[in-house]
């Protein structure tokens, strides 16, 4: 993209910006990350790019073959690289738990959170804890994931006087869901439910998250971000579901939307660009400060499905 696509923002990047691009220069060595939803997409390019920049990477998969596939993918093109691959369902909880308990027990240390795996309007359907998939898998998974993980990155962070960052993937349709913005007791109303709206509520919840975990990891004086970003329009494997959208990106994509390196630049700048040390509870789109929804700066929003995914995710 050229021209007014290219101009750029406060820090030097734009939205044809490629993750290569924005990490040129940085020495992640010594951190680790976790990356989910790696087998495709702006994932896999998050995670090659990290590599790349020596960060010690774990991949977090739902399919174990595919993710030693995309593992050997990037040792062919980062031959150093140190990739890990652990299985991760993020619409079931007792998946997510076990997940945190085993990298927990690995005795890895743990610097980067990138929640980033998806699905996108989807039929109604429940999790296997029975609740509304896009909130479980994008929302509620993450959610408790990030919990379950604190603790291993506070512990990092002392032992290593770095930076925790957490990292979530969310998407410009954060305004544009349900009127009330969470439906709190509305969640598994198969009536009114809207499969675009309720993406754009799991999306909002990410960016909701990562305020609400920004002002406690603040008022714990703890050395962890939370930010929230757009990647872009990209026409990846999470547009499969609806063939609104992906005839929209068919169409319009060359002329409106990513590349998949650009569409992971917004990701890599946020979890590893010097630029964004002590910046929390932002909003990124096309690696710049942005601003977000009225809804998402609601602290006390943030803080009833702060209070909400605890409910959901306590073990019954």
């Amino acid at each position: 993209m050229g021209g007014i696509f290219s101009k750029k923002g406060e820090s030097g990047f734009s939205v044809s910006s490629t993750a290569e691009k924005v990490t040129q220069g940085i020495d992640g060595s010594g951190l680790t990350a976790i990356v989910t939803g790696a087998s495709s997409g702006i994932g896999v390019k998050t995670s090659c790019v990290l590599a790349l920049c020596r960060v010690h990477v774990v991949i977090a998969v739902r399919n174990m073959e595919s993710g030693s596939n995309i593992k050997e993918a990037i040792l062919k093109e980062v031959p150093n690289a140190k990739i890990g691959v652990m299985e991760l369902d993020l619409s079931s909880l007792a998946s997510v738990r076990k997940f945190a308990t085993d990298y927990t027990s690995s005795g890895l240390p743990l610097n980067i959170v990138t929640n980033n795996a998806g699905i996108m309007a989807t039929p109604f359907k429940l999790s296997k804890d029975n609740i509304e998939l896009h909130f479980a898998t994008n929302h509620l998974g993450h959610f408790l994931l990030t919990n379950l993980l604190l603790e291993t990155m506070k512990s990092t962070s002392r032992e290593s006087n770095r930076e925790g960052r957490i990292v979530n993937v969310s998407s410009l349709l954060h305004q544009y869901g349900y009127r009330e913005g969470i439906r709190f007791d509305k969640i598994n109303d198969t009536a009114g439910y809207n499969r675009y709206f309720a993406y754009a509520q799991s999306k909002l919840a990410n960016v909701l998250h990562a305020n609400e975990l920004t002002r406690r990891m603040k008022e714990e004086g703890v050395e962890i971000t939370a930010n929230s970003l757009h990647p872009g329009a990209i026409g990846t494997k999470i547009t499969r579901n609806d063939c609104f959208f992906q005839c929209l990106f068919n169409v319009f994509g060359i002329c409106t939307g990513k590349t998949i390196p650009q569409g992971a630049a917004t990701t890599c700048f946020v979890a590893l660009h010097p630029q964004v040390q002590g910046v929390s509870g932002e909003y990124f789109v096309d690696c710049n400060i942005a601003k977000s929804s009225s809804q998402a700066k609601d602290a006390d929003l943030a803080a009833k499905l702060w209070d909400f995914s605890l409910t959901l995710t306590n073990p019954k």
